[in-house]
């Protein structure tokens, strides 16, 4: 594989031995690494260099990680992972509900961040096509083909991991799925995960496709277990 084929990344951090060491343990892994020591340098530079995957910091000088995300999404759909030293659950959720895909706590493993980089660009990758090219569940309509989802004919802005989400719920219609199940399934987690990523993403999902997301009617909550996918006129 040469270089220009590897996929391109976004790494913000202000620790320069953190980002020299991560960087160039991601470049030794299959990843071309953009790097930027604040947050408005990273804005710059991810509009600048067009990645595929943003790994931001959140404690930043200038923007931090957590607006620099909202920037980001803002205007794309590319994989974003939050990376902090703090995990207390408010910082952890208020950094997925900016938009964030993954949260990443320091000090960690560089392997175990290389494969949670790689399961987020596994999300973008379409792989359902295998499957019936069109689902229909209520006003949603599925398209695997074109990697789209709209609701009355109206596309929907979802980000990589909500399309998996949603795609792994309408491939188990009905089903409830535990939250270990989607973490594995959706994040690619061979190991045990954070739950609340699945939580959050499930509110965020269901803001795009709900008519009511206070109470919604295609994403219960089965309680003790998870959540279930359920055609309208199952609805209880």
């Amino acid at each position: 594989m040469t270089e220009s084929q590897l996929p391109r990344m976004l790494f913000v951090e202000d620790d320069p031995v953190i980002r020299q060491a991560t960087s160039d343990y991601l470049t030794r892994n299959g990843f071309e690494v953009i790097s930027a020591e604040d947050g408005d340098a990273g804005l710059v530079a991810w509009q600048e260099s067009d990645p595929v995957l943003a790994l931001l910091d959140v404690m930043l000088p200038g923007m931090d990680g957590v607006a620099l995300c909202r920037a980001i999404r803002a205007e794309s759909q590319i994989p974003v992972i939050l990376m902090s030293a703090r995990s207390d659950p408010i910082d952890v959720v208020m950094g997925l509900e900016a938009g964030a895909d993954d949260y990443v706590t320091k000090p960690f493993e560089p392997a175990v961040l290389a494969a949670r980089l790689r399961a987020a660009l596994r999300r973008v990758t379409p792989t359902d096509i295998e499957r019936a090219p069109f689902e229909q569940i209520g006003s949603l309509l599925l398209d695997r083909e074109g990697y789209a989802v709209t609701r009355d004919g109206e596309p929907l802005a979802l980000t990589p991991t909500e399309y998996r989400l949603l795609v792994e719920f309408i491939d188990n219609v009905g089903m409830a799925l535990d939250r270990a199940v989607l973490l594995e399934r959706v994040w690619g987690y061979g190991w045990a995960g954070d739950t609340r990523l699945v939580d959050v993403h499930v509110q965020r999902l269901r803001a795009k496709i709900e008519v009511d997301p206070a109470a919604p009617e295609l994403v219960q909550t089965v309680r003790g277990v998870g959540y279930k996918l359920v055609q309208p006129s199952e609805a209880t």
